[in-house]
């Protein structure tokens, strides 16, 4: 069974024969308490191709010390020091509670070990007047020993500050001020296996290499003239980001490595990460069709097909989670006078059904050969994007293009919507308008970067007429929640009174939202946005 622990650190370089200051004097510290030496023996694996150290992740199998096991470190922030440390015990082979978490990275690839680190860890605890641990401060001596792509060894001593769990951040500065006195400098090095894979690597290789993973990517007849016009844009270009395809290509990257990295925290189920993950696959997606003068829809749109399935198995989790923390809400603020029924029971065991089993599915999906493929062959088409022949022109001629040719869509689903009479039809309209507006807000902001204030006030109005068109829509998805629940409660002999209620409230909302719309869409849809995406200022 793994369990996790948040690890903030720091490490400072010292020389062999270093001895720590007295560290009694720092305030809130009442004592340091020797705790001897302990011998350490961690053998760290990852791919022959270091996938995991590329990623700041380290998995290692350690004995000795009171925490004995495999240990997987997840950063959170590299700046800060921080990391999830999950541990699984000991055991031969890597746990499969680990191994899932590191699945996105790894992909198919095999888990060798890569080094091993044997420490000598001089131990002391800082402790408060009542003898609470507040910091582990060690002088480790650490010899590293490479296990793949050579025998090479490198030795060297550093210190290590730990923060107790729950402990104040604070303490880590007043400790490395008095370090820092001492003449001790933070090390470079963000861990030891990053050190030991850079003093132990052959000579000629300069850092982990990044494995470009296979896969299927369509090439088709215009694979020649495709080919042509990326050799053009790397002439163009050189290393710095000039034309629009480079721009779009860096905002792509981005929702890849958002989806990639999220896979881990949407496994251990961390706050807000299966929306994250979803948001980021919506976007590539998004980026997909609005820049198709820029990539190729031929290879894009099947891909764009299979992150729209992504998106859906994620949503099944996350759209019951916002149907229910509405509904809650709904309740919360009527009198008790108006709460007819075992109505907070009731919508218990309505979410308990609905939820039943979307958690095993989800993680079910991401373990899936579907999921890893899909993966593959976004690397794949990143790797080698399908360029077409818009790809070389300057980001201010091509990007407000393709924002001014979204705005238009949702201009035109805008006016069908408003033109539709209150009921299904005006509600499937504004259904269709809101992700239009969604595509629009997403376009500006791929854009931002190389269109700087206009797109970033383009994606602005856009998300605004969004959030009405969402709220809309949350309040058709309530009613026909609330329509359901009414009649649950009916066949259980219960009273239907509260539910319709809620009903009639949802039915206001929505009601105020169409009322919403026209003055939010005037306001996004000044004259002004239109002119300053195509001259590239600001209104």
């Amino acid at each position: 069974m793994a369990e996790t622990k948040r690890e903030i650190e720091r490490k400072y370089d010292v020389g062999a024969d270093a001895e720590l200051p007295d560290l009694s004097g720092v305030a809130g510290v009442a004592d340091v308490v020797d705790k001897g030496v302990v011998e350490l023996d961690a053998v760290y694996w990852d791919t022959p191709d270091q996938r995991l150290a590329a990623a700041s992740i380290t998995l290692r199998r350690r004995t000795g010390g009171d925490d004995a096991g495999w240990h997987l470190k997840l950063p959170v922030s590299l700046a800060e020091g921080v990391r999830d440390e999950v541990r699984a015990p000991l055991s031969g082979a890597v746990p499969r509670a680990l191994l899932s978490l590191v699945r996105s990275r790894v992909r198919e690839a095999e888990l060798v070990p890569v080094v091993r680190l044997l420490s000598a860890r001089n131990l002391r605890h800082l402790v408060d007047a009542d003898g609470a641990l507040l910091a582990e401060v060690s002088i480790d001596g650490v010899r590293a020993e490479r296990l793949t792509g050579g025998d090479a060894t490198a030795a060297w001593s550093e210190v290590e500050v730990e923060l107790a769990d729950d402990g104040d951040p604070a303490l880590l500065d007043k400790v490395e001020k008095k370090l820092t006195k001492a003449g001790v400098r933070r090390s470079a090095a963000a861990s030891k296996l990053g050190r030991a894979l850079a003093e132990t690597a052959p000579k000629k290789e300069r850092g982990p290499k990044k494995a470009a993973p296979e896969g299927a990517v369509r090439r088709g007849k215009k694979a020649g003239k495709r080919e042509a016009v990326a050799d053009a844009v790397r002439e163009t270009v050189g290393e710095g980001p000039g034309t629009a395809a480079d721009h779009v290509l860096a905002y792509l990257r981005a929702q890849r490595d958002a989806i990639v990295s999220l896979d881990p925290a949407v496994r251990r189920d961390l706050p807000d990460s299966v929306h994250q993950m979803r948001v980021a696959t919506r976007r590539m997606r998004s980026a997909f069709k609005t820049y198709r003068k820029i990539l190729d829809r031929t290879v894009t749109d099947p891909v764009g097909d299979e992150l729209q399935w992504l998106a859906g198995e994620l949503g099944v989790d996350r759209d019951q989670e916002v149907l229910t923390q509405r509904l809650t809400a709904r309740i919360d603020a009527l009198p008790r006078t108006l709460l007819l029924g075992p109505v907070r029971g009731r919508l218990r065991i309505w979410t308990v059904a609905r939820r039943t089993g979307s958690r095993r599915r989800t993680v079910a999906v991401l373990d899936g050969k579907r999921y890893l493929a899909l993966l593959d062959t976004v690397d794949a088409l990143l790797a080698a994007p399908p360029l077409r022949a818009a790809a070389t022109a300057a980001p201010s001629d091509a990007l407000p293009k393709a924002l001014l040719k979204d705005y238009a869509r949702l201009a035109t689903r805008v006016e069908r919507a408003l033109e539709q009479p209150s009921g299904t039809a005006r509600d499937l309209a504004m259904h269709d308008a809101r992700k239009a507006a969604k595509r629009a807000r997403y376009a500006g902001e791929a854009a931002t970067p190389a269109l700087g204030k206009p797109a970033k006030r383009f994606a602005k109005r856009m998300k605004s007429v969004q959030t009405v068109l969402g709220d809309h829509q949350d309040s058709v998805v309530a009613r026909e929640a609330l329509r359901a629940l009414a009649i649950q409660a009916h066949l259980a002999g219960e009273s239907a009174f509260t539910w319709g209620l809620l009903y009639g409230q949802e039915e206001a909302s929505g009601a105020a939202r169409e009322r919403e719309l026209p003055g939010v869409w005037a306001r996004a849809s000044r004259g002004k946005v239109r002119a300053a995406l195509r001259d590239g200022t600001s209104d």
